[in-house]
């Protein structure tokens, strides 16, 4: 099995998925990628292997059991130890609650939080035996991985037609304060990120014109400044860990 150090990132879209997945490839991580659909990845994964970056490319639906841990089976098997795990399911999908189903809040909660979970666990189990591993030889706890959820404004308060979306990234954001008080003593960096604001995305630049109009001015984060900020986080010494960071445009309300 190769020793190369593997990134994974569950739901690397367009946006902040991809950048994230771009930055950690081009500090020598092998980066195994997911989406819904393997075509979607196409692109990304070119971008990645023609800057001489190494990146795997994998189908899969993070909301089922038996195939997030047939996944993490398969990369630490075959493809190298997972460092990292990034989580950056959206599960955005606005609707009043008066017409809300619970077919389709039932499905945000899946996606923006038991997928976390799921994902979080089986990477989890992995570096903590390779912790364990290593506190055998060196008599103390050493920094073995970093699991990064990424949050939204609704981590923290449910405006109007969101109660679906909500309502998952708050207990994604409560999963994350659970795992990083477990699982930091055993050298594991817990981090939720809240992305509060819009992202220079095609879909922000179709149906919010207005909005993307502030890109000029700084106005809408920039998913590669995202990806900085995500890389920070890994290299951080466990002795000043962030465990929340509130990534914003300086125009964008609190």
């Amino acid at each position: 099995m190769s020793k190369q150090k593997v990134c994974l990132v569950v739901g690397a879209g367009d946006a902040t998925g991809g950048a994230v997945a771009k930055r950690f490839a081009r500090e020598g991580f092998s980066v195994c990628v997911t989406r819904r659909t393997l075509d979607k990845l196409q692109p990304l994964l070119r971008d990645i292997q023609q800057t001489g970056g190494v990146a795997h490319g994998f189908a899969s639906d993070a909301r089922k059991e038996d195939e997030v841990i047939a996944l993490i089976d398969h990369i630490e098997s075959n493809i190298g130890p997972i460092e990292v795990l990034v989580f950056n399911i959206g599960a955005n999908s606005p609707n009043s609650v008066l017409s809300e189903t619970a077919r389709r809040y039932t499905k945000m909660w899946e996606m923006a939080c038991l997928a976390g979970f799921l994902n979080g666990r089986e990477v989890a189990k992995r570096m903590v035996a390779r912790t364990n591993e290593s506190d055998q030889h060196t008599h103390g706890v050493s920094q073995k991985g970093t699991v990064i959820f990424t949050g939204a404004t609704a981590s923290l308060r449910g405006s109007a037609n969101f109660a679906g979306f909500s309502g998952g990234k708050m207990a994604l954001r409560g999963l994350a304060q659970s795992m990083a008080r477990e699982l930091g003593p055993m050298g594991i960096h817990v981090a939720h990120t809240i992305i509060d604001g819009a992202i220079d995305t095609e879909f922000i630049r179709t149906l919010f014109p207005d909005h993307y109009a502030l890109k000029d001015q700084g106005g809408i984060l920039n998913p590669d400044h995202i990806a900085d900020a995500y890389w920070m986080l890994h290299q951080q010494p466990r002795d000043a860990w962030t465990h929340e960071l509130d990534l914003r445009p300086y125009m964008e309300k609190f």
